[in-house]
């Protein structure tokens, strides 16, 4: 591949669009209160959650329970199950609902996602956010990304949507189905799925009318069995002397930071270094005044950080208002976020029409 020039990103597009301000919620603040509020409401409470086909509610006898992280005790959600034959029902039913959802003009589709974001910003923000802590144990000030997901781009671009939400975000999830319920989404371009994993995958990509995946997984990193036998405690004394050392090349979920002083007369090594030892190539940032040092850096980890930082940190990326993405086994690069990425999910037609009546079969050039 040749190394594309850097070229400023920016939106034009008929419909205006700002990121909603971050709250802080601080003591004594409107948004603390309702806060505080919502989660009372919710305390010891379980809601019932069914499956959604074709606008129908669906209560399927399989049922899970989705638990609290922190309190196993509280129970915050029942919902049902959807079998091999009601996944099928749910791809016919949306494949039903597609014709028209498509054809709908763009304005019209948009309208409906920003009516969403109006609730989701206004009357619904307390309830999605406590859900969403309850359920998932975010701080309230990251909450509030958490609920965008697919949405933010393929529904409405005029597809229709088999909405399997994981197990263990059931309750947000379908806090978040409803607001866009109420803000018009017709009941049947979006289907409410709830389902095992693997048979919701083998069902939906052994359909002939099967696509596309558009996937965001973690590998896998160790066996379930052995947490138990796992020390928590103080942070690891020992210095890093090995930068080939696993932890600091492997994909590790957990509030560790990994630090290696590196030689200083030995940089270009470690920049080879940091581009051949890992399998990743997400994110990266280096910190630097040097102009020859911070160039030199961006040229060799051009392919080990899809989003490299000069003099930031490597986290915080503003929802679709930044590209996002990397590539080796941290994903294909599409850059949700900007531009490309949505034609990665559209069916384009190009269209040419001529003013001038054709005369001959031949063009000029053929004499």
């Amino acid at each position: 591949l040749l190394p594309c020039p850097r070229r400023r990103w920016q939106h034009s597009s008929a419909i205006q669009v700002t990121n909603e301000p971050i709250l802080e919620f601080k003591p004594g603040s409107p948004e603390r209160a309702a806060l505080q509020k919502a989660l009372a409401d919710l305390r010891g409470k379980t809601e019932d959650i069914p499956c959604v086909i074709g606008g129908e509610e669906v209560w399927t006898p399989t049922v899970r329970y989705q638990l609290s992280p922190f309190n196993h005790a509280h129970k915050v959600a029942k919902y049902c199950y959807a079998s091999k034959e009601l996944i099928n029902k749910a791809i016919n039913a949306a494949l039903a609902a597609r014709k028209e959802w498509d054809l709908k003009p763009v304005q019209d589709r948009a309208q409906i996602f920003l009516k969403a974001a109006d609730l989701l910003s206004g009357p619904r923000r307390a309830e999605v956010l406590a859900k969403t802590m309850v359920g998932q144990v975010r701080a309230a000030g990251g909450a509030g990304g958490a609920a965008r997901g697919i949405f933010g781009f393929l529904v409405p671009q005029g597809n229709v949507v088999l909405w399997k939400p994981s197990d263990t975000a059931l309750l947000s999830s379908y806090a978040v189905y409803k607001v866009l319920l109420e803000a018009g989404l017709p009941p049947n371009v979006v289907q409410f799925v709830p389902s095992d994993g693997p048979e919701f995958g083998d069902t939906v990509t052994g359909s002939e009318h099967f696509c596309g995946l558009n996937f965001t997984g973690s590998v896998p990193l160790w066996d379930p069995g052995t947490l138990p036998q796992i020390p928590v405690g103080i942070p690891i004394p020992n210095p890093c002397r090995d930068p080939r050392d696993p932890i600091m090349r492997e994909e590790i979920f957990g509030p560790i930071l990994t630090v290696f002083v590196y030689p200083e007369d030995r940089y270009e090594e470690v920049l080879e270094l940091i581009d051949t030892t890992t399998p990743y190539g997400l994110t990266g940032a280096i910190f630097a005044q040097d102009k020859g040092v911070i160039e030199q850096s961006r040229r060799l980890l051009r392919h080990a950080a899809g989003n490299f930082y000069i003099n930031d940190k490597s986290t915080g990326a503003v929802v679709a208002q930044q590209p996002f993405g990397g590539s080796r086994i941290s994903g294909t690069n599409d850059k949700p976020g900007g531009p490309h990425y949505i034609l990665r999910w559209t069916s384009p037609q190009a269209i040419k029409e001529t003013h001038v009546p054709l005369r001959d079969w031949r063009y000029a050039y053929m004499g």
